[in-house]
């Protein structure tokens, strides 16, 4: 049987045809072979970038870890910022004026505990109240809280208001009155006062014209001599509330409890002038009669009492104004009981005159 017949007639023994086919199955060692699909690949990117050696078959290169070094410098300087804080919170504060903290609420009953302390900070001229916890008190007569009037006994509801704002009139006038403050008389708020009440009208003939331990203006006033002190700035701190129930033989009684800081500094002080904060807080109970029981002037009010705590006004004999203690005499000041002027959750203690002991403010 022929196997095959080659182009030009030549033909094949049946033992070429079946080798032939066998090496067609099996394929020759030297028969070329189609490149895997890698292979191409390489070899077209050999192509198009002839300076770039190849992968190799398995070669993985990890990505570098960032680098966290920003990270470190931002916790060490967070961990100084809180040293230098603990260490020295008063110089931080200076660094952001104004950081006293926001306004306090005001005050409607008697506080449980003293302020908290505040980072000791040096007073200046822009702003004589900073370190101290007058710095969220409100100003003047704001910081003085007048209760809603209810009727008590035979006075109406709006009898009882116009009594609590003529107390509040009163408190004004002897303490916040800026005549009154440079060394005035006070004379609108001594025509507030009962002109029938004879041991206070004689109190206050002698407190003026003579002043001693036992007639001192400064108990029911508050006054600064101004050749030698003057005020600093056109504030003054108060904190306090004013409260009402019914008195003896029908009257109102209303008892003012209210603490007043002045910033001053001496009169003849030069550029940085040196500030110091006088601090008075007054407890007064007066009593709104009933003109049909008790001889009295539409208008005014007898006093019950009278109660002050006073530091840094001066310790000597009394001259009828506050002298506040500056340069060594500061130093020197108080030589009675320590007393945390701001602390207003007891009630006021013995008067803080010379006669009474000078108390000695734990701080200003």
């Amino acid at each position: 049987m022929a196997g095959g017949t080659e182009p030009g007639g030549s033909s094949k023994s049946d033992e070429e045809w079946e080798q032939f086919l066998r090496e067609s199955v099996a394929g020759a060692a030297d028969a070329p072979k189609e490149p895997s699909a890698r292979a191409r690949a390489v070899t077209r990117r050999l192509r198009e970038e002839p300076d770039r050696p190849p992968e190799g078959w398995r070669t993985y290169t990890p990505a570098r870890p960032k680098r966290r070094t920003g990270w470190y410098v931002a916790g060490l300087l967070a961990s100084v910022v809180l040293l230098v804080v603990a260490l020295a919170p008063g110089w931080v504060m200076d660094l952001f004026p104004g950081t006293d903290s926001s306004p306090q609420a005001a005050e409607t009953a008697r506080p449980v505990e003293a302020p908290p302390t505040q980072p000791a900070r040096r007073p200046t001229k822009d702003e004589p109240f900073r370190g101290s916890p007058a710095a969220r008190w409100a100003s003047g007569a704001a910081g003085i809280t007048v209760p809603e009037a209810e009727a008590v006994g035979a006075m109406t509801a709006s009898e009882v208001e116009r009594a609590l704002d003529r107390s509040r009139d009163f408190l004004v006038a002897s303490s916040l009155d800026r005549g009154v403050l440079r060394g005035e008389h006070p004379d609108k708020a001594i025509a507030l006062i009962n002109p029938h009440q004879k041991d206070v009208q004689d109190f206050l003939g002698a407190a003026f014209r003579s002043p001693s331990e036992k007639n001192d203006p400064l108990r029911l006033f508050s006054r600064f001599q101004p050749s030698r002190v003057h005020l600093v700035g056109d504030v003054v701190k108060t904190r306090g509330r004013l409260t009402y129930e019914q008195g003896e033989r029908g009257a109102l009684q209303v008892t003012a409890d209210v603490t007043f800081v002045y910033p001053v500094t001496p009169a003849d002080a030069g550029g940085d002038d040196e500030i110091v904060r006088t601090i008075v807080r007054r407890e007064l109970v007066l009593s709104w009669d009933d003109p049909d029981k008790v001889r009295t002037e539409p208008g005014t009010f007898s006093i019950v009492s009278y109660k002050n705590d006073m530091t840094n006004g001066g310790c000597g004999k009394p001259t009828g104004y506050f002298e506040p203690p500056f340069g060594t005499d500061h130093a020197a000041e108080g030589g009675g009981a320590d007393i945390d002027p701001y602390d207003r959750s007891a009630p006021v203690g013995p008067g803080a005159s010379a006669g009474d002991g000078c108390r000695r403010a734990t701080r200003s």
